[in-house]
């Protein structure tokens, strides 16, 4: 820039020369040419103020250019060196859906602005399933929940997408980040390119993407404890409503075609973040797609499970930590699974009918543990979506070493088991 305005007024000068040498007894040109004034004292005069000119400009510019990272109360510099720096942080995909995910991604994105989320589909319940069987789209409840959780500032228009209407016959429980995304959707014609639309209107770090584009049921077989007879049920939202345990589930039609830039985000992820999230109807979902589970084992990330801090009743109950991991291989057909991570403050009071899953103990865990005190304080039922993320992106840096096998103490410290 100063090499070309430098150019300009030489070329400019050049005219002005021969228009003064043209005319060397014009009064009107000694004036504007400040003949009056020394050569020396000129040059300085002239360029002091061509240099001042050019940096209100510059610095005009720049606040033009800066305007949608200014936040109030931040200095815009330190609002774009955390861009930037969040800009080169690490490729992170994360597998899921519901609350779990959306704390998960709500932690990490301090860190990194390489997110991907990849959310089930499979959701037929409450505003999500009156959308999908009104309008024939995949249900957009878990990928609101997460666009809202990646959201740069969590301000009005966020609260906003999360609001629920509590009356109205029509509106009465339906989420409004739901009906835009279902409006987008409409408006583009595709509904992933209206999930692509509202995550660039909240200003999203990172991506929402759905595992399938497809219409996917899923059907799970459940014990029931007086007769030890399986009975199937259909339908996310009644598989955990009834008795009985759930021994598999499964989706209908069982080969759908993965999306395709969830794939292209797997494969060349730095890790792989799988759950929380309610294992049998959010997180397993996901991998029963035979292409995310090829690209998962095909990705070379380090791959890692986050085990809830909390059973949820009618689907995990009494389950330990290595029991939802022999539920995920036992679906999937082999080990998907370099580490998990796992909460070990057991000393917390939770709802009746909800236990804290425990880590496992005697070695009978096929993958390493890494434990933690993971438990939000204001709600131990979660995690704490800070302590996770910075255990998450300190297993990723440590993964350029050996891995160290560290014991835990009968305090609680954070190490592997």
């Amino acid at each position: 820039m100063v090499l070309g305005t430098a150019l300009i007024g030489l070329g400019v000068a050049v005219i002005l020369l021969d228009i003064y040498w043209a005319n060397p007894d014009s009064s009107l040109l000694s004036t504007i040419s400040l003949r009056v004034i020394p050569h020396n004292i000129r040059a300085i005069l002239l360029g002091t103020v061509g240099t001042g000119i050019l940096v209100y400009a510059v610095i005009r510019l720049n606040r033009a250019l800066l305007a949608p990272y200014v936040r109030p109360g931040k200095p815009v510099v330190e609002v774009v060196a955390n861009h930037r720096r969040l800009g080169r942080g690490p490729k992170i995909v994360a597998i899921g859906g519901g609350t779990g995910l959306s704390t998960l991604l709500r932690g990490l994105k301090v860190h990194t602005a390489n997110l991907t989320a990849i959310v089930s589909v499979a959701d037929d319940g409450g505003s999500s399933g009156r959308l999908r069987r009104s309008l024939n789209i995949p249900p957009p409840g878990d990928i609101r929940a997460c666009l809202a959780a990646l959201s740069a500032d969590e301000g009005l228009l966020t609260h906003l997408f999360q609001y629920r209407f509590r009356e109205g016959e029509e509106l009465e429980g339906h989420s409004f980040g739901n009906l835009f995304i279902a409006a987008l959707s409409g408006v583009t014609g595709n509904f992933q390119e209206g999930v692509l639309d509202a995550g660039r209107v909240l200003g999203i770090r990172g991506q929402v993407l759905p595992s399938t584009a497809q219409d996917i049921v899923l059907v799970a077989d459940k014990e029931m404890a007086q007769t030890g007879k399986a009975v199937r049920v259909e339908g996310e939202s009644r598989i955990t409503e009834g008795a009985g345990r759930i021994r598999r589930v499964q989706i209908e039609p069982n080969d759908p075609r993965a999306y395709p830039l969830a794939l292209q985000a797997i494969l060349s992820a730095d890790m792989i973040v799988i759950g929380p999230g309610s294992l049998f109807t959010s997180v397993l979902p996901n991998l029963l797609i035979p292409e995310i589970k090829s690209a998962i084992q095909a990705s070379k990330a380090f791959k890692v499970f986050v085990c809830n801090v909390a059973t949820q009743m009618g689907e995990t109950d009494h389950l330990d930590c290595c029991d939802h991991l022999a539920a995920i291989e036992a679906h999937v057909g082999s080990t998907l699974i370099d580490l998990v991570v796992v909460n070990n403050n057991l000393d917390i009071n939770l709802p009746d009918g909800i236990e804290a899953v425990d880590p496992t103990l005697d070695g009978s865990c096929p993958v390493p543990q890494y434990a933690a005190d993971l438990i939000d304080p204001a709600n131990p039922t979660r995690h704490d979506e800070r302590v996770l993320a910075e255990i998450l992106i300190a297993l990723l840096e440590e993964r350029t070493g050996p891995l160290e096998l560290l014991p835990v103490d009968g305090n609680g410290t954070n190490g592997y088991l």
